[in-house]
């Protein structure tokens, strides 16, 4: 089941991308035989008189269809149209990324897959991978804690009663949203199979040794999570699915002091570039996550941690036309701003999970 559900994040994610993907550049295989039938018609979706095989006003094709046939027609045109474009996009942003940066935000779009449809099929297909892998799996096992416990912990049912409750509405919330419902269940057995606490260690522990009582300080929800430490970190990563975007926002502001001082350049093109190197190393970590699984490539993954600060460089080079000294000190910043951006994206994205 495993594969079908990465299989079916991929796909998801490739038509989620193309559902925001302008479709310049491409052709639009109806035959003339259906433009010339419906040159003098009406437009079935806002009425207007037809002269061509799309109407010049809304855009919508003059003839369409209302057969079982058409459905499977524009499952694959939404995914093979996106991948038509997808292949002359990748070698590029591989390999040429300043020169697909600069080509983009100076008006050559129709070739090119648009950098957040790109952004949200490669962060779809990285957690996809991930999952598939098993490199999502944050759960910990508390049966591994056992020999660390002392002998004489006291039960903690209350706390697991508790736990299982707000996981159960948790699961209930994610069945109702379509959502997968796998990894919760897994907490939850982990959890129902464990009904013994360990003691002081964790942060629960760690907070009564040092005399912290989060529900006199109006925190209860807080400590409620910290003695639940699996469905917080299920509830961080879910949100690493939903606000993957806010990388783009926080990354804007570190990018405009780079070039405060070249007025050529707008925000728009900060966030081009952004998405774009977001997009790549999205990309570089589904190749090291196959790479751990295999015993002969897991060694790349050490060399592969180089690529990054070259890909920026040769971006950055591309992209604004920069100097090689230029180029370089603005590559060495930028690594500290991706370590500062992560930080902060982490940072919320435990705020969330603590008060969510």
């Amino acid at each position: 089941m495993g594969e079908l559900e990465t299989g079916g994040d991929i796909v998801a994610g490739g038509l989620f991308a193309r559902a925001i993907e302008p479709s310049a550049g491409e052709g639009r295989g109806h035959r003339p035989g259906h433009a010339a039938g419906q040159a003098h018609g009406l437009c079935l979706n806002c009425g207007t008189a037809l002269i061509g095989a799309h109407c010049h006003r809304c855009g919508q094709a003059g003839h369409i269809h209302r057969t079982l046939h058409s459905v499977g027609h524009d499952l694959l045109h939404g995914v093979f149209h996106f991948e038509g474009k997808i292949w002359d996009t990748l070698p590029m942003l591989v390999t040429r990324p300043g020169a697909l940066t600069r080509r983009y935000v100076e008006g050559e779009r129709a070739r090119f897959v648009s950098p957040l449809a790109l952004f949200l099929f490669t962060m779809f297909l990285m957690f996809a991978v991930f999952g598939w892998a098993g490199l999502d799996s944050w759960m910990h096992d508390p049966a591994e804690d056992g020999p660390k416990v002392a002998a004489g912990a006291a039960p903690q049912e209350s706390q697991v009663g508790a736990g299982l409750a707000e996981i159960d509405r948790e699961r209930a919330r994610a069945a109702a949203a379509g959502e997968t419902t796998r990894e919760l269940d897994a907490v939850r057995a982990t959890l129902a199979g464990h009904e013994t606490s360990t003691g002081n260690v964790g942060a629960p522990g760690l907070l009564r040794a040092l005399g912290v009582r989060l529900e006199e300080k109006g925190y209860a929800k807080v400590g409620r999570k910290l003695q639940n430490p699996e469905l917080l970190l299920y509830k961080i990563k879910s949100s690493s699915y939903k606000y993957s975007w806010a990388l783009i926002p926080l990354s804007l502001p570190f990018m405009w002091m780079l070039f405060a001082w070249r007025r050529q350049y707008r925000m728009y093109d900060h966030a081009i570039f952004v998405i774009y190197s977001i997009s790549f190393m999205n990309l570089l970590f589904v190749v090291m996550a196959l790479c751990s699984l295999s015993p002969l490539l897991s060694w790349l993954d050490g060399w592969l941690l180089l690529v990054p600060p070259i890909h920026m460089f040769a971006q950055l080079k591309g992209a604004y036309r920069l100097r090689t000294f230029s180029a370089a000190w603005r590559t060495v910043a930028l690594l500290f701003v991706t370590a500062l951006v992560l930080s902060i994206f982490v940072s919320l994205l435990v705020v969330l999970g603590l008060m969510g």
